[in-house]
């Protein structure tokens, strides 16, 4: 019997499906690899900072599973609200300690290793206590600690940016590390949310922030440039006002946003899997920013970039309030996603070139508390207010039109200022 060697060889569909995930399995850790190799120090300090963002969106998982699907809409309104006060006070609590040592370039490392060390003592103590209100403490040391780790990768993108690729490529290449940490943390922790609820993904996440403390032990002295800019004793930078404005209007959208499909998604009667469908869109969406960041033209200006951001997002949800249905709110989720993280790198970018040297504390603790107050601002509207999913969009419509305002505002003032006093 003759075998035909020319027909292509079939596997069964099990073995097609195993390859395929051997290959997505290959695909991510590939660069993981790559960055525990390389002699580069944005790359050393990547993996600590993939650890921790892969922490953090499993922690995330753990609270949805808790608050918001698994108890009635009125009952996590309530709970919500606790949440959402508890993560105003974080950087209040933390600010004032930060400020003296993220001026100097030299504690960070330590301050980057004991958040993550922190979080995961955290994550073991909530673990058996999740469903009682020891629950709120927890989570408020999990945020403090959460946002000592942003604040603290602001100065260290500083320190550790190469002289050739720039704040603005760095900025990106940790935003991208950090997706790709919360998509990798995300099956883990879902399936260790069905297989074992929030406890095992809370342990899970332990496990994860461990690593990422002990990643931080590989990292380099810091060397922290001065920049351009001058800040006062509370950190306010004048040519930042503006592009705050803007900026601080993207983060309320983005809050709103996520507490929309949380909650207003549910009293419309729309599927559950509405959410997780757009915020895997999202999710894409601030990946595609943090790849398109690196390619704009360096002549184009980061105040541009988060004004132009602004009009887009507005114009897309005036579009999905029209035309609502799934594939356009799915293109508009990519939309924010993107829009969100060119904005956020783009004022970062700026904020960490205008910083003076001995004044990245205040200046970058400053901001962060704005932009924090702004999210929590955003998202309180749909969790508190009966609104309709799809009414929603045009508050959306309206916040967007409220930043690109308060954008444009301060350099009409300078302008009249400056006529009168010509």
């Amino acid at each position: 019997m003759r075998v035909d060697r020319t027909r292509p060889r079939r596997y069964p569909w099990w073995q097609l499906i195993l390859i395929g995930l051997v290959g997505l399995v290959e695909a991510l850790f590939r660069p993981i690899g790559r960055m525990w190799r390389s002699e580069d120090p944005l790359d050393t300090y990547g993996l600590a900072h993939l650890g921790s963002v892969a922490g953090d969106a499993m922690v995330a998982v753990a609270l949805a599973g808790s608050v918001f699907f698994e108890v009635p809409v009125g009952e996590a309104q309530v709970k919500v609200a606790i949440y959402l006060a508890l993560t105003m006070a974080p950087l209040a609590i933390a600010g004032p300690f930060l400020v003296p040592l993220l001026d100097r370039a030299g504690p960070r490392r330590a301050i980057s290793f004991a958040a993550a060390l922190g979080r995961a003592a955290a994550c073991v103590y909530a673990a058996p206590r999740f469903g009682t209100v020891l629950l709120y403490p927890s989570a408020l040391v999990l945020l403090v600690l959460s946002k000592v780790h942003g604040i603290t990768r602001n100065g260290l993108a500083v320190a550790y940016a190469g002289p050739n690729e720039g704040l603005v490529r760095a900025n990106a290449r940790l935003g991208r590390i950090g997706v790709g940490g919360a998509v990798l943390a995300a099956g883990p922790a879902l399936l260790l949310l069905k297989l074992g609820g929030t406890a095992a993904v809370l342990t899970g996440a332990a496990a994860v922030y461990l690593v990422a403390a002990l990643l931080n032990l590989r990292l380099p002295h810091p060397h922290l440039p001065g920049g351009t800019g001058e800040a006062s004793r509370r950190g306010a930078i004048p040519q930042l006002t503006a592009p705050a404005i803007g900026a601080a209007g993207l983060r309320a959208a983005s809050g709103f946003l996520l507490f929309a499909l949380a909650f207003a998604l549910r009293r419309s009667g729309e599927p559950t899997w509405w959410f997780a469908v757009l915020a895997a869109a999202a999710t894409a969406g601030g990946f595609f920013g943090n790849v398109l960041a690196p390619r704009l033209p360096s002549s184009l200006r980061e105040e541009a970039v988060v004004v132009a951001c602004v009009i887009g997002a507005g114009i897309g949800a005036v579009v999905s309030f029209v035309a609502f249905s799934l594939p356009v709110l799915l293109v508009f989720a990519l939309v924010v996603g993107a829009t969100g993280e060119l904005g956020r790198l783009a004022f970062q970018t700026l904020m960490q070139r205008l910083a003076p040297g001995g004044a990245h504390g205040r200046v970058f603790v400053r901001y962060e508390v704005l932009f924090q107050l702004a999210w929590v601002g955003g998202a309180l509207i749909p969790a508190m207010l009966p609104i309709d999913f799809r009414g929603g969009f045009l508050i959306l419509a309206g916040l967007y039109l409220v930043a690109g305002i308060g954008y444009l505002t301060p350099d009409l003032v300078a302008r009249r200022r400056a006529e009168r006093s010509g």
